[in-house]
Order: C-alpha cells, then sequence, then structure tokens
C-alpha cells in the first residue's frame, strides 16, 4: 500500500466535514438529550443525581472504549474500527430508546458510549496521520468549527424534539444520526494508515506503548490537563439543565439557546486560536486558556456565593468557561501527541480516556447538593479547573 497523500482542494473539504462528524458524534449524543434530564428524572421517578448517571455511564463508555479503539486502529487502520464502532453505537442508540428502567438505559448509555468512543480516538489519530506541530494544532482549531456546531445544533435539535416526542424520541433520531454516519465514512474516508506504519497486533505491545506513554511525564501531565479542562466544562453539561430548568425556571429550549451561545463562543475562540498559533507558541496559547479557565470558576462560585443576582451573571461565566476551550482542547491535544506519531492511535485513546474519564467522574458530583442550589456545579468547576492548571504547571516545571 502506498503512503496517503494529503487531499487538497474540493477533497480536502470533503475529507474535513467527514473528520468533523466521525469526531463530534460521540459528544453530540450526549449533548442532544440534554434538554431532557429533568423531564427523564421525572419519567422514572428518580432524582437528579440518579438521572445525571446517565451522563456518567455514557462517559465512562467513550473513556474506556479509547483504549480498546484506539490501539485497534494502529494495527487494523482507521476505517474498520470506525465502521464497526458505528454499527454498534446504532443498535445501542435503539436499545436506549426501548429501555424500560433506568438501569437499563444507564448499561445501555454505558454500550453506546463505547461504541462512539473509537469516532473520537481515531479521528485525532487521523490528523495526526496527515499533519504535525503547529500544522496540527492549526488542523484541531479548524475542526472546532464542525464539532462546535453540534453542542449549538444537538440541545436545540433535542428541545425540539421533546415539543413532539419523549426522551426516548431523541436517542431513535441518534441511532439514524450513526446510519448517516456510517454510509459517509464508508464511502467517503479513505484509509490514512497504510499497511507498512501500522504495529504489530500482540497485546504485550500494546501494554508495552501504554506502559511508555505513563512513563512519560509531559504526555502524562498533558493528558491530565486536558482531562481535568474537560472535567470542568463536563460540569457544567450535567448540572446546568438542573441549574436553568429546576432553579431558575426556565424553559428547555431556553437552555437549549443558552447552550447554543456557549458553543457559538467556543468556535470563536478555536478559529482566533488557529489564527494566533501561526504567531504565538502553542504552549503560551495553552497557558492563557488555562488562566482563563480558572478565573472564569471562580467567578460562577462567588456569584453563587453571593446569591440574589439571578441567572445571567452565571450565564456570563458560562460563556468564558466555554471561551478557553477553544484554546485548550487544540492545543493541548496537538502538543501531546506531536512526541508519539508512531503511536498516534494508542496515545490519541490514553488522551480520550483521561479526557472523558475525568468526565465521568466530574458528572456526578454537580448533584451532590441535589436541584435545591448551584453551588455544587460551581466548585466542581473550580476544582477541575485548578487542576488542569497544575497540571500544565508540573510538566512545565520538569521540563525546566
Amino acid at each position: 500500500m502506498t503512503a496517503f497523500v494529503v487531499p487538497t482542494g474540493r477533497r480536502a473539504f470533503v475529507l474535513f466535514l467527514v473528520l468533523g462528524g466521525v469526531a463530534v458524534y460521540g459528544p453530540a449524543s450526549m449533548d442532544m438529550y440534554l434538554p431532557a434530564l429533568p423531564k427523564l428524572a421525572h419519567s422514572f421517578g428518580v432524582p437528579a443525581s440518579a438521572a445525571q448517571l446517565t451522563v456518567t455511564t455514557y462517559l465512562a463508555g467513550l473513556a474506556i472504549g479509547q483504549l480498546i479503539a484506539g490501539p485497534f486502529s494502529d494495527v487494523l487502520g482507521r476505517r474498520r474500527p470506525l465502521l464497526v464502532g458505528l454499527v454498534v453505537y446504532t443498535v445501542g442508540s435503539l436499545l436506549c430508546a426501548l429501555a424500560p428502567t433506568l438501569y437499563v438505559l444507564v448499561a445501555m448509555r454505558l454500550l453506546q458510549g463505547l461504541a462512539a468512543s473509537g469516532g473520537v480516538a481515531i479521528s485525532r489519530a487521523i490528523i495526526r496521520d496527515l499533519y504535525s506541530g503547529a500544522r496540527a494544532a492549526r488542523y484541531f482549531s479548524r475542526l472546532m468549527i464542525v464539532i462546535g456546531v453540534a453542542p449549538v445544533v444537538a440541545p436545540t435539535v433535542g428541545a425540539q424534539l421533546l415539543r413532539a416526542t419523549s426522551w426516548r424520541g431523541i436517542f431513535v433520531a441518534l441511532s439514524l444520526l450513526g446510519v448517516v454516519l456510517f454510509v459517509a465514512t464508508a464511502t467517503l474516508l479513505p484509509e490514512t494508515l497504510p499497511k507498512e506504519r501500522r504495529r504489530a497486533g500482540r497485546l504485550q505491545v500494546t501494554v508495552r506503548v501504554f506502559a511508555m506513554l505513563l512513563r512519560d511525564r509531559v504526555f502524562r501531565g498533558r493528558a491530565l490537563a486536558l482531562g481535568c479542562a474537560m472535567g470542568s466544562i463536563i460540569a457544567y453539561v450535567a448540572g446546568s439543565p438542573f441549574v436553568v430548568e429546576d432553579i431558575y425556571r426556565r424553559s428547555p429550549q431556553f437552555f437549549s439557546l443558552m447552550f447554543s451561545a456557549n458553543a457559538v463562543v467556543m468556535i470563536a475562540f478555536s478559529q482566533l486560536n488557529a489564527h494566533l498559533v501561526q504567531r504565538i507558541l502553542t504552549g503560551r496559547l495553552l497557558a492563557w486558556g488555562l488562566v482563563v479557565n480558572v478565573l472564569s470558576g471562580m467567578a460562577i462560585v462567588t456569584v453563587l456565593l453571593v446569591g440574589g443576582l439571578g441567572l445571567w451573571p452565571i450565564i456570563v461565566g458560562f460563556l468564558v468557561l466555554f471561551s478557553t476551550w477553544g484554546f485548550i482542547q487544540p492545543n493541548v491535544t496537538a502538543l501531546a501527541l506531536a512526541d508519539h506519531p508512531q503511536v498516534a492511535g494508542t496515545a490519541s485513546a490514553g488522551l480520550g480516556f483521561v479526557q472523558y474519564g475525568m468526565g465521568a467522574i466530574a458528572a456526578p458530583l454537580v448533584g451532590v447538593g441535589g436541584a435545591r442550589t448551584g453551588l455544587p456545579l460551581g466548585l466542581v468547576i473550580l476544582t477541575f479547573s485548578v487542576a488542569s492548571f497544575l497540571a500544565v504547571a508540573s510538566t512545565a516545571w520538569h521540563r525546566s
């Protein structure tokens, strides 16, 4: 097999769109049903913290599944693991729609997350197959346009579906998304990892690669930084529907508009990052994002502690929080993968495991105080933001 030639022109644009769809269907599967979380809790007669388990198990599936999908893509190529994952994802989404109890839904969400994990890990590996360094960071930033559309569209679609159907109809829509992406991947996504660049498929080889990555203190610090930053975002994702809809008595449609505004801000700042990364060191841009991430968490906690200021100051804090993701995600991903081009799939899987594993830890923590107060949400956001900053700071200290 000859080496893959990076496409240009129209083919490059088509590849960009397909990669965006592959990268985004995992997160979109969480975002679309967020407006339905309170209704889901009411339909099963369970508290908010129990309903948030459907977020936790889905994120756990996204985390664990990448440890399988990433290494397999280094051995088998990128296409086959992606296609198998999309088939399982489609079936899992239908099973979620048919779940008779919350416990069955929680289990099916785990299956759905395991299947969707391939899109997250393998899309990053494909980009690393094609680009490196600042070019990779720029491509990740450009891809945030497509990735950012999902938080804009998915909750809005979910809120509108709730007008005509229940939360079950949202999972039927997700299964249809799986069919569309399977067809697009099968027909439009070429193989970017030729046979001569693939690893031997023995288990001990994969274990040695993961051990090597764990011993790399720089990679470990960047992975933790990405995971903790994701934890602050997932805390918002899991807790904000209850804060907005139950505490401040706003509609699911209002929540979807607020969520969409956050996504628009994230897209705008990721494109600013793509422009700046050509002139400013990637690590410096990452540091800026992490500092502002901490400041946004401090502001949200302050507003919630003072009380009586209403919802709008909290919304502003959420907007600032999301703006930092446009700097953190593309830059830390590009830096973490830069030193490991030969095992990009496995390294991407390690990043994804930490990223969504931290999200799975953060999601249930915001329900500790129940639906009566939003303070746990603010405290979890701040804690993970500070941890993300310290992870990168420790890496810088080690290198110096």
